[in-house]
């Protein structure tokens, strides 16, 4: 098969290095792609995520015979429908049910009308009346953009003040756009949290290996939020009478109220959860592979990505028998200094090579090569993963070779996986 993957990150990095491994795959591209997506498959740097026709063009003009679309934006704009449209069997769910992370407030309102365990919340699309509300909450408390934003669309502020100043920034500045037009203000959860990554053909459900993702861009959870600083598999909160009461609470409940409500959702469901003292809750759905947990939870996987791909399409998963290896893994994020605020790209990156030797996965993230040298591309730049027999094996593995990367103002938190440790 002639397989398009759609994106240019570290998760898409992750799904090509174990698309490749699949007898079922001949040839690999990837729109747009990165310099270490360049390794493992056939870029086509013109053709951006978003751009729903090129792809759909892309596709048609090199008879591709399969298609992974990963990132958000192509998925809530309709990528799959469009594809699916033109006869080209898709992984990732329509417009329609990717709205389950396009809208915060929808998927909101779905937990609220099936009974599935969140936080409390309030919907907003006024500012005056969204700040008039603050004034009757104590801090903290949660402020969520509507629209997708780069996962920095949620402020958890510790003060009333700062909360005001999200809705402001949201609602009257502009700082998310469209997405920020409306927002949802919900009570702050007190627990610890948890991300369970599923694949779902509609049909049935079936949960990846849990893991935790470290959001706040320096040590001890400090700084504002980025797209995530380091991520690691399995998780050690989620025991099996922790993951029997998601199945029953939440992942089954979801599935029947996505089919009740029209949602034929199918491809990856991401359950943001947290562990309070009341049970699992949930925090955010997303609707496709979460970055970076994907870097740290698909080195797990044994089982043929793409036959469950494919298997996911044609609504018949409950037919596979999906297995994982034991252990563990970590990913360490490498970001540019600045990140998650103004950044310069271009800075020569050393060192992979070294990284790699001592047997970790350099997934890259935002990278490019200029004058024949690897330089910076983004705000996130690499992902080391390793893998061990326990967690502590497999940090210890991935902070050793992240160290032997280099590049001017390269950043990383040094305390992922700490806490469980």
């Amino acid at each position: 098969m002639k397989v398009l993957v759609i994106g240019g990150g570290g998760r898409e990095h992750a799904v090509c290095k174990k698309l490749v491994e699949s007898p079922l795959v001949d040839a690999l591209l990837c729109a747009p792609g990165n310099a270490g997506i360049a390794q493992v498959a056939a870029c086509v740097p013109e053709v951006k995520a978003t751009d729903v026709p090129g792809i759909v063009a892309l596709a048609k003009r090199e008879g591709v015979d399969f298609v992974c679309v990963t990132p958000d934006d192509p998925l809530a704009l309709g990528c799959v429908d469009a594809l699916e449209a033109e006869g080209i069997p898709t992984f990732g769910p329509r417009a329609c049910a990717a709205q389950m992370e396009a809208s915060k407030i929808f998927s909101k309102n779905l937990m609220k009308k099936y009974g599935i365990p969140t936080a409390k919340s309030e919907v907003f699309d006024d500012a005056d009346a969204a700040l008039a509300y603050l004034d009757t909450q104590s801090a903290p408390i949660v402020v969520k953009a509507d629209g997708l934003a780069l996962g920095k669309g949620v402020i958890v502020a510790q003060t009333i003040d700062e909360a005001k100043q999200a809705v402001v920034d949201m609602m009257r500045g502009g700082r998310f756009g469209r997405s920020g037009a409306r927002v949802l203000i919900e009570e702050c959860m007190v627990g610890r949290e948890v991300t369970v990554l599923c694949f779902t053909d509609g049909r049935v459900i079936v949960p990846m290996p849990a893991s935790q993702d470290h959001k706040r861009v320096f040590d001890g959870d400090k700084g504002p939020n980025t797209g995530g600083m380091g991520a690691f598999a399995p998780s050690p909160l989620y025991a099996p009478d922790v993951a029997r009461r998601v199945t029953d609470e939440i992942l089954q409940p979801t599935l029947r109220a996505m089919n009740a409500e029209g949602l034929d959702f199918r491809g990856v469901l991401y359950v943001g959860l947290m562990l309070t003292a009341d049970g699992p809750k949930v925090v955010e759905y997303n609707a496709r592979f979460g970055d970076p947990e994907t870097q740290a939870v698909l080195p797990l996987l044994m089982s043929d990505l793409m036959e469950i791909m494919l298997a996911v399409r044609e609504q018949r998963l409950e037919q596979l028998d999906i297995r994982w290896r034991g252990g563990a893994a970590a990913c360490v994020v490498l970001a540019s200094g600045g990140y998650p605020g103004k950044y310069e790209g271009g800075k020569v990156i050393t060192g992979i090579v070294k990284a790699e030797a001592l047997g970790a996965t350099v997934y890259h993230a935002g990278t490019a090569v200029k004058d024949g040298a690897l330089v910076t591309a983004g705000g996130r730049v690499l992902g080391v993963t390793a893998l061990g027999d326990t967690l502590a094996d497999a940090v210890r593995s991935a902070y050793m070779a992240a160290k032997e990367i280099h590049f001017d103002g390269a950043h990383m938190r040094s305390d992922i996986g700490s806490r469980e440790l």
